[in-house]
């Protein structure tokens, strides 16, 4: 007897399908608060479910990797190669955002009495706090008084600073040690299944998140900044395929091969509007195209702090366009400003919540934008928000090819075999 093959759709496909769901509910339901809070519960859920995932894979990982490392210098450059990564691609992103909103024009064509504003007092609380806390106080607090709470709290950067001591440290100690290299081996590899599982709750906590999102704004209320909206997708696009395609292909890859492998991640990323649920998948994936443990555990969750390009395109986007709006003409010299000050600004909120957003309530009145001026946009900010994850986690993928091919760690053959495995699949 012939076996039926059952349809099954990829993860990519379920959660397309539980975006297009969510959406027509959200407009259904429209202002329903019954509906809002069941919704915003359900993402919430699937939020909390990755958020259990992440540290532990992360300490695990990052642990085993550094161990078999086992070289503090090496280390040391992987990390320094790291940061000047990431601030060259947000820069470039800074630049590209800028050249954009000037060669359109857009914010010119906005009526501002017509549009509704959203209340921002939550960021600006937040950007008053973080304003106190720059850059020194980043670096200052990379090192934990105490594992645990930064553990407890989900902080990112002290437990990479942790754990790559805690790796070194076992690949000092050697043979005796070895024992904690097999034991957190195995915790990795259990996280990894127990991802498998909670990714199959993905596609509801998808319709959850953008449901709620479309019920509380409404489409109608989007159409007065859909230009800002459009302008703000046509540029990532084009950061992705430009400048991330021509980093690759210096160093010998193709971005259309990364987009291919990560697809699922990448809708997923989009449709959450959060990088972290990407990460477990990440971690596996690009170690699967070639990339050495070590350097893969250590870029990828560096870079949820410190890669900021596709935060980068929109703040400076986002900055021009209300310029433009209020009729405040920027000469060159004061736009050079106003990126020297995103910039550094920016390095300062790591870490901070709703960081982009922050970012431009901290610098854009220096160029005479009032707090009003970008409650018009706050609106949309988590529309623009699914954008600018999605270039942040294809910046991921991007970085640590490259740093992992830089420092020859990186295997060529298991990398084609495993692009290859998705052509066939296409």
């Amino acid at each position: 007897m012939k076996k039926h093959k059952t349809l099954r759709l990829s993860l990519g496909w379920q959660i397309l399908i539980g975006l297009a769901i969510g959406i027509i509910f959200g407009v259904i339901f429209q202002n329903n608060k019954q509906f809002i809070n069941f919704a915003s519960g359900l993402g919430s859920i699937f939020i909390n479910m990755i958020s259990m995932i992440v540290l532990p894979i992360v300490v695990s990982s990052l642990v085993v990797g550094i161990a078999n490392m086992g070289d503090l210098k090496k280390l040391g450059r992987i990390g320094l190669k790291t940061l000047i990564y990431f601030e060259v691609l947000s820069t470039i992103a800074f630049i590209v955002g800028m050249i954009v909103a000037n060669i359109f024009n857009l914010g010119s064509m906005l009526d501002l009495s017509q549009l509704s504003k959203t209340d921002i007092s939550s960021y600006i609380k937040t950007a008053n706090s973080a304003s106190h806390h720059g850059l020194g106080s980043i670096l200052l607090s990379i090192v934990p008084s105490n594992f645990f709470e930064a553990l407890s709290t989900g902080e990112m950067l002290p437990v990479i600073f942790f754990t790559a001591m805690f790796g070194l440290g076992i690949a000092a100690v050697g043979e005796r040690a070895k024992i904690l290299i097999d034991i957190l081996q195995a915790v990795a590899e259990v996280m990894f299944k127990v991802t498998g599982w909670v990714m199959k709750f993905a596609p509801f906590g998808v319709a959850g998140l953008i449901g709620a999102t479309v019920a509380q704004l409404g489409l109608n209320s989007l159409k007065p900044l859909a230009l800002f909206i459009l302008m703000s997708y046509l540029t990532m696009i084009f950061f992705i395929f430009v400048v991330l395609g021509i980093t690759s292909r210096i160093f010998g890859f193709k971005i259309t091969d990364q987009l291919l492998v990560v697809k699922d991640e990448l809708i997923l990323a989009f449709s959450t509007a959060s990088s972290e649920v990407t990460l477990p998948k990440l971690l596996e994936k690009t170690q699967k195209l070639g990339v050495d443990k070590g350097v893969a555990s250590f870029v990828i969750p560096t870079g949820y702090t410190f890669n900021l390009d596709g935060s980068a395109i929109y703040q400076a986007l986002a900055a021009i366009f209300l310029t433009q709006a209020y009729g405040i003409h920027l000469t060159l010299a004061q736009q050079i400003t106003l990126l020297l000050a995103l910039m550094v600004t920016s390095k300062g909120m790591a870490g901070v919540p709703g960081a982009s957003f922050v970012v431009l309530l901290a610098t854009m009145s220096i160029v005479g934008v009032p707090h009003s001026g970008l409650a018009i946009i706050a609106g949309i900010d988590r529309l623009v928000d699914m954008g600018r994850t999605v270039v942040n986690v294809a910046g991921n993928v991007t970085a640590t090819l490259v740093l992992g091919k830089s420092e020859h760690s990186f295997n060529q053959e298991q990398h084609d075999k495993y692009v290859e495995s998705f052509r066939k699949k296409a």
